[in-house]
C-alpha cells in the first residue's frame, strides 16, 4: 500500500469508503510525509519498541510506525475507520487495531501482555478537545512509559512547556512537568492536515522521569495547592489557597509555611517553581495531613 501521507492518496481512500469526518471525534488527518517522519524521529522509535498509537485515523502515521517499531497497537474510537485501517495496514504483520475509547482502555494490561511490563512509547495525533484528559490519564495511572510523542494544539504545547512568570504558565504546565520533561520538537501549520484545523499544531515530546527528582509527601495536597493558586490567577498564593473550597488550611498555616521557606507572603502562584510548590505542600502536610479534601 502506498504511503497515505499526501492529499491525493488520502482523498482516494476516503472517497472509496464514503468516509465522513466526525466533528465529535476532532478528526484531522495528517497529509505531509515530512511531518510524519519528524514524529517518528522525535519519538526515536527503534525495532525494540512496542508503540501505542492513540487515534490512528486512516493509518497514515501508523504505517510509518509499523516500518520502524517492533510492534504497534493502534486504538481507534470511530468504528467507521476500522474497515479502512484493515485495508491500509494489510501489508503489516506487526500491528493490532483496537476499536475502543482510549480513556476506557486498560493500558497497564496491554503493557503487561505485549511488552512484559517494560516501558512503552506512546505516539498520537490527538484531538484538541480531549488532549489534557488523555495526557493526564497516561501519567496518573503510572503506566510504564519511556516516551510520549504527541501532536497537539500549539497553544497547549506552549502551555505545557512554560516556566514560572510567563502568561502561559499554569496548572497544566506544573501537572505535566511533575511527571515528565517536555520539549517541543516541531511546529506544524494547519495546511498539513485534512480538514485544515483553524489553529497551528506542535509535536511535543514528554520524557517521563525514571527517578523523579523530588520527594512529595502528599500528591493530592500538592495538586490541590496548584489548582487553588491558579483558580483565581490574580490573587496572591495565600488568598488563593485560603479561598479554595477543596482545602482546609488556615491563613496562618499558609503564612507560617511560606515564612519557614523564605517565600514572600504576597507571592502569586504563577511566580513559583514546581520545586517551591512541592516544598510548600510538604511543609503543610506536616501541619495538616488531611488538608486536601477535594
Amino acid at each position: 500500500m502506498a504511503s497515505l501521507g499526501n492529499p491525493k492518496k488520502t482523498i482516494e481512500i476516503l472517497n472509496k469508503y464514503s468516509f465522513v469526518f466526525q466533528k465529535k471525534f476532532g478528526q484531522n488527518f495528517l497529509i505531509d510525509n515530512h511531518v510524519l517522519e519528524k514524529i517518528v524521529r522525535a519519538a526515536e522509535i527503534t525495532k525494540d519498541d512496542f508503540v501505542l498509537e492513540i487515534g490512528p485515523g486512516i493509518g497514515t502515521l501508523t504505517q510509518f510506525l509499523c516500518e520502524n517499531a517492533r510492534e504497534v497497537m493502534a486504538i481507534e474510537i470511530d468504528k467507521k475507520l476500522i474497515p479502512i485501517l484493515e485495508e491500509t495496514l494489510a501489508g503489516y504483520d506487526n500491528v493490532r487495531v483496537l476499536n475502543e475509547d482510549i480513556l476506557k482502555v486498560d493500558i497497564t494490561s496491554i503493557v503487561e501482555k505485549y511488552n512484559n511490563n517494560k516501558p512503552i512509547k506512546v505516539v498520537a495525533n490527538l484531538p484538541y478537545y480531549i488532549t489534557t484528559p488523555i495526557i493526564m490519564d497516561l501519567f496518573e495511572k503510572h503506566i510504564p512509559l519511556s516516551r510520549v510523542t504527541i501532536m497537539i494544539q500549539k497553544e497547549v504545547a506552549v502551555r505545557i512547556q512554560a516556566g514560572p512568570g510567563s502568561k502561559d504558565y499554569g496548572a497544566l504546565s506544573l501537572a505535566v512537568q511533575y511527571y515528565a520533561e517536555p520539549y517541543i520538537a516541531a511546529n506544524v501549520p494547519p495546511n498539513c492536515f485534512m480538514p485544515r484545523p483553524k489553529v497551528g499544531s506542535a509535536v511535543i515530546n514528554l520524557t517521563p522521569y525514571e527517578n523523579p527528582p523530588y520527594h512529595v509527601e502528599n500528591e493530592r495536597l500538592l495538586f490541590s495547592l496548584i489548582r487553588a493558586s491558579f483558580n483565581q490567577r490574580r490573587k496572591t498564593l495565600v488568598n488563593g489557597i485560603n479561598n479554595y473550597e477543596g482545602l482546609s488550611l488556615s491563613k496562618d498555616d499558609i503564612i507560617d509555611a511560606l515564612n519557614a521557606l523564605g517565600i514572600a507572603n504576597d507571592i502569586r502562584g504563577e511566580a513559583l517553581t514546581l520545586e517551591q510548590f512541592i516544598a510548600i505542600s510538604n511543609r503543610l502536610s506536616l501541619v495538616n495531613p488531611s488538608a486536601a479534601n477535594d
